[in-house]
């Protein structure tokens, strides 16, 4: 059984997760992800370039989701 304080429930507890967090989370995903396409491009890793592109396209996907439906 868990403990709260005195007039504390545990719908009360936490932090509440807003859309905007997920937004923000995404957002720099996306810069994150063409700095990675950038950076492996220039440094000749492609596999970094790869992985960049992919966090690219996904953070792109997920926004247009979102602003779309």
């Amino acid at each position: 059984m868990a403990r709260y304080r005195i007039g504390e429930t545990p719908e009360t507890g936490g932090d509440v997760l807003t859309q905007n967090i997920f937004v923000g989370a995404t957002v720099f995903g996306l810069l994150i992800g063409i700095g990675f396409v950038i950076a492996g491009i220039r440094g000749k890793q492609y596999w970094l370039a790869f992985w960049g592109g992919g966090l690219t396209l996904s953070s792109i996907a997920y926004l247009t989701y979102l602003f779309i439906w």
